[in-house]
């Protein structure tokens, strides 16, 4: 796994991280006892450790006590996957490596290295930063902020299709809203074969679901300015007719 690091993206880098971490429902454990993995079982501090709640008889819980303090004793896996059906759902991987240490009946996870895999690679996420950081406001609402798009406004989802250029929607068969936070809504443009992401920036971030309702109707209001049909569905019913 290669690591790439940018001084300027880390402050970015390690807010994606920690709204991962916060929205993940299950997380896979893997120390010297094997490999489990467990829902519902982990909450977050706010300086980024992991607390975890682990079944009586689980074996990871044993061999993390009894792992060298202060060593690396285990590695945590989370996945970031998408609340809307898409192709490959899982938008990014985190893993931390560190130590276990028992407290007040469960177990927290002291990260001694934090790594984001995303579709353009592979980042190191210092420890500092990665502590410092906050998740994205919009981390926990995420889900049924997109699902409800989906769902119900599947012609605002299409309506949005005229703010993205030509070429990225050449050959669509279908598009659907992949991830949203505090900045832009991101769409999966899928094509019959292969897919691509297309970014939509509000004109400012939105620090709560009110204020991102708000930019919802200016990017939609944008939409409906451009004109026309939406590109997505005008091409797919091109391909179709011919």
């Amino acid at each position: 796994m290669g690591d790439r690091h940018s001084s300027t993206a880390a402050p970015a880098t390690a807010r994606r991280a920690r709204s991962v971490l916060a929205a993940a429902w299950s997380c896979a454990v893997t120390a010297e006892g094997g490999r489990e993995e467990f829902i519902g079982v982990h909450t977050v501090a706010e300086d980024g450790r992991v607390l975890l709640h682990l079944p009586d008889d689980s074996a990871l819980a044993t061999a993390a006590i009894c792992a060298p303090r202060g060593e690396p004793s285990a590695v945590l896996e989370f996945a970031d996957v998408a609340p809307v059906p898409v192709r490959h759902r899982i938008r990014a991987r985190l893993w931390m490596a560190g130590w276990f240490a028992p407290e007040d009946g469960h177990l927290v996870f002291h990260p001694t290295r934090v790594v984001l895999r995303e579709p353009g690679g592979a980042v190191l996420v210092g420890l500092d930063e990665y502590a410092a950081a906050e998740p994205d406001p919009l981390a926990l609402a995420e889900a049924q902020l997109l699902t409800h798009l989906a769902d119900a406004h599947p012609d605002a989802v299409e309506r949005l299709t005229r703010l993205v250029e030509p070429d990225s929607l050449h050959g669509a068969v279908r598009v659907q809203p992949l991830a949203v936070d505090r900045h832009g809504l991101t769409l999966r443009i899928e094509r019959a074969r292969g897919h691509g992401d297309v970014r939509l920036p509000f004109h400012l971030p939105a620090d709560d679901v009110g204020q991102l309702t708000e930019r919802m109707h200016v990017l939609l209001a944008r939409a409906s300015g451009a004109g026309g049909c939406p590109r997505a569905l005008q091409r797919t019913r091109t391909e179709r007719d011919g």
